[in-house]
């Protein structure tokens, strides 16, 4: 008895043993390389920057630093309001489904049943048996008795009750149900990252079109300013045209300017509506929903002195995109493990316990129980290849998540470096356009003067406001794009999205 206990004991142990064992490659997650600055950031040359990156932790609510309290209330709102996240955070939510799917398969399956049957069963059927059964006991009494009663041997109409219980476990000798949960799970961080990676996008984005739309009212403010000076001019050369100073010719051209700034009005009304219209897609609003508030015209935000941008090596852990392929090449490797697992026996225990009884008021007695218990193995012997061919996609698709992690970080820090290139390089670009528009703002002054005192014909005060006009409109088209390439970095490094969602979130990815 000793040894029987012993026995069982050691083939518990070794089943537990082998339930240990996990086939495949265990995944490592990718070095990640970073420079030791940013190289842009680098660059000594920063007399004609108005704002210097530095390596300080960014702001998660890096809009703030814009110090623009409407646009801080739209990216407060964005994340509850966008309806691209809210598809995302549904997608999420399909995923987290799969996750409960693929983790059932590591417990026991148990069910509980109960059936009743009223059954006619085959009294010829039971006939032929007890002939049989006669037949062969010839020469006995009872071989005698069953063959002449065999004839009249019928069943009677039976009630069957029976319930119970159910069982059936897969034991994971070889990992097969665990990489199939680790896969489930690298798949639900992926497409958590990707909800965030949408998050950041909607918010540069929405920062991008707001940034669009004060560049556009400040234009509308600098035409309609440089249509009322024009109208001045107007009114002087009528004035002297009266006097006899000056000839028709400079009433008609004064006019003509007079309309052509008018003409640029209604196009900026136009794109103006347009780009709120933009706006009020990205906050999941009908169009006039947000026109209240962002009709208040106020000017283009301004970029800060100076621009955390945080150390390089932070990139990777900021980056959505890098994280959801790391998860990717996660999720990979792991159906490796589960490929190869197919391989090897697959091993269930099946058990029951329940009573059954022909009569309703017998199920409650012990001597009516029944049950069940006792392994399965399935052995894999010809699968006509299937097996093989899954192994080797699963590893051509790990390989290709390898390449695709690799490319994804390349392409951060290709992102990174343009967004500051861009920065930089329309800082110095704005200044010099600012130094042309005090020149020119200069020059028109000049000008209307020594036409006041008829030293100048008015063609001279017509080129140079022009040139104003011109150049005050780069200078709005500068500013925002300034301000809207401080967006885009902020977006190629991949901040925003750390206090946007709940905890909740961060607690999923933990179980």
């Amino acid at each position: 008895m000793a040894k029987r206990n012993a026995q069982r004991t050691g083939a518990l142990a070794l089943v537990f043993m082998l339930a240990g064992c996990m086939v495949g490659p265990d995944y490592k997650k990718p070095d990640t390389w970073s420079p030791s600055q940013w190289q842009r950031a680098a660059d000594k040359d920063t007399s004609q920057l108005l704002s210097v990156p530095t390596t300080q932790a960014p702001d998660p609510q890096w809009w703030a630093i814009f110090n623009d309290p409407e646009l801080t209330s739209l990216e407060k709102r964005l994340a509850d309001q966008n309806l691209d996240v809210q598809q995302a955070t549904e997608q999420f939510a399909v995923s987290r489904g799969q996750l409960l799917l693929a983790g059932a398969e590591r417990f026991p399956d148990l069910a509980a049943s109960g059936s009743y049957r009223r059954a006619q069963y085959s009294s010829k059927q039971l006939q032929r048996i007890v002939e049989r059964i006669g037949e062969n006991a010839a020469g006995t009494g009872m071989g005698e008795m069953l063959s002449a009663q065999s004839s009249s041997i019928s069943i009677p109409l039976l009630n069957q009750w029976q319930d119970g219980l159910q069982a059936s476990w897969e034991i994971d000798l070889w990992g097969r149900v665990r990489r199939q949960y680790e896969a489930a799970k690298a798949y639900m961080k992926a497409t958590m990252e990707e909800r965030r990676g949408i998050l950041i996008a909607r918010q540069a984005e929405l920062a991008s079109d707001y940034m669009t739309l004060r560049n556009l009212q400040e234009q509308l403010r600098i035409t309609k300013e440089n249509r009322d000076a024009a109208s001045e001019i107007l009114q002087l050369s009528s004035s002297r045209y009266k006097s006899g100073l000056v000839s028709e010719l400079d009433v008609d051209s004064a006019r003509s300017e007079v309309e052509r700034t008018s003409a640029l009005i209604p196009q900026f009304e136009q794109r103006i509506a347009m780009q709120i219209n933009a706006i009020n897609l990205l906050m999941g609003a009908p169009p006039g929903g947000l026109n209240t508030e962002l009709e208040k015209t106020a000017g283009i935000p301004p970029v800060p002195p100076q621009v955390p941008v945080g150390l390089p090596s932070e990139l990777a852990e900021r980056r959505p995109d890098i994280r959801e392929a790391g998860e990717e090449l996660h999720a990979a490797t792991a159906e490796v493990g589960q490929a190869e697992a197919d391989f090897y026996p697959k091993v269930t225990i099946d058990a029951g316990f329940g009573f059954q009884s022909f009569s309703f008021r017998d199920m409650g007695f012990w001597s009516s129980r029944m049950w069940n218990v006792g392994p399965a193995i399935t052995l894999p012997i010809f699968q006509g290849g299937r097996l093989t061919g899954q192994l080797h996609m699963k590893k051509a698709s790990q390989k290709a998540a390898a390449l695709r992690y690799r490319k994804t970080v390349l392409n951060a820090w290709k992102e990174v470096d343009n967004a500051l290139t861009a920065y930089q390089a329309e800082q110095k670009r704005n200044q010099n356009i600012r130094n042309q528009v005090a020149a020119d703002a200069r020059s028109l002054e000049l000008a209307q003067s020594q036409y006041k005192h008829g030293l100048q014909s008015y063609l001279q005060v017509l080129d140079t406001q022009r040139r104003l006009l011109q150049s005050q409109t780069q200078l709005a088209d500068s500013t925002a794009t300034m301000s809207s390439n401080l967006v885009q970095l902020y977006n190629a490094l991949g901040g925003g999205w750390e206090t946007a969602f709940p905890e909740k979130t961060k607690a999923v990815a933990k179980n």
